[in-house]
């Protein structure tokens, strides 16, 4: 296999100091570049450090630099970042792996219009664990649509998340609804809210500790259900996902894609 060299923005993150951490130990991978805010202290120091893998030769910058030329940009960051990252992947024409969720539906355009120029997957969750799950919940609702299921969505994540509910969560939603022809969206209840209506999914979001991500999706019927579950014990499964995108990328010119694109899952359909 050869080397994919990789440049990882949000580097300094949770998720972004683990890419860093396991492409050092993956002879596969080079680091090539490390990126984050403007204003992060840690600037300048080199990203293994930063890290505890020891010297990598790679510091932590602001901008990507311009005699680096990576395979593929990984973005774990913040919207604001993304976009920025997603102008110089343009002018560059660098394949870009965007995982960051809570996009507004702005930045979402702006990321179309740049598929039309650049390779990018774009993936609310990386997880290939998760991506399964959120393709058994598409087979599940298609199957159950003239059934009399209602939906219910379930996630939980660590304390720091901003977002809520998950980029994940909405996707499934979105996959669920598209496949039931749900209309309708309600976030948690609370009060005399009545009869739960037929036409309609539900997200629940939990925050608590340091939870690396849960999913359950609920298919309920009179008599019957069925439930759905993704548990990640650590982000290593993110990284890894992130990884296989970004191969995925290589060679090709311009597109948008997702995780489902990357597991070959368009075939099921």
């Amino acid at each position: 296999m050869s080397v994919l060299k990789v440049a990882v923005h949000g580097a300094a993150g949770r998720v972004g100091q683990l890419i860093v951490a396991m492409g050092a130990d993956d002879d596969s991978i080079e680091i090539v570049a490390a990126l984050d805010r403007p204003d992060h202290p840690k600037l300048g120091t080199d990203i293994g450090l930063v890290v505890g893998v020891g010297e990598l030769g790679v510091p932590l910058a602001a901008e990507l630099p311009s005699d680096v030329v990576p395979d593929a940009l990984i973005d774990f960051s913040q919207p604001a970042g993304t976009m920025n990252m997603l102008r110089v992947c343009v002018e560059r024409r660098i394949p870009f792996v965007v995982a960051t969720t809570g996009l507004s539906p702005d930045q979402l355009e702006t990321l179309d219009a740049a598929a039309k120029e650049i390779p990018i997957v774009f993936a609310p969750n990386m997880s290939v664990g998760v991506n399964v799950a959120m393709k058994l919940a598409q087979i599940a609702a298609k199957a159950l649509a003239q059934h009399d299921a209602d939906v219910e969505i379930l996630e939980r994540h660590h304390r720091f998340k901003v977002d809520s509910p998950s980029g994940t969560a909405l996707k499934l939603g979105e996959l669920i609804a598209h496949e039931m022809g749900i209309s309708h969206f309600t976030h948690g209840r609370e009060g005399l809210v009545g009869a739960r209506p037929h036409d309609e999914i539900a997200y629940h979001a939990i925050r608590t500790g340091d939870n690396a991500g849960e999913h359950t999706i609920v298919f309920g019927m009179l008599g019957e259900t069925i439930e759905i579950s993704a548990k990640c014990s650590s982000r290593a499964g993110y990284v890894r996902g992130a990884f296989a995108a970004a191969r995925f990328l290589q060679g090709k010119t311009a597109g948008k894609f997702d995780m489902f694109d990357v597991l070959g899952f368009r075939s099921l359909e």
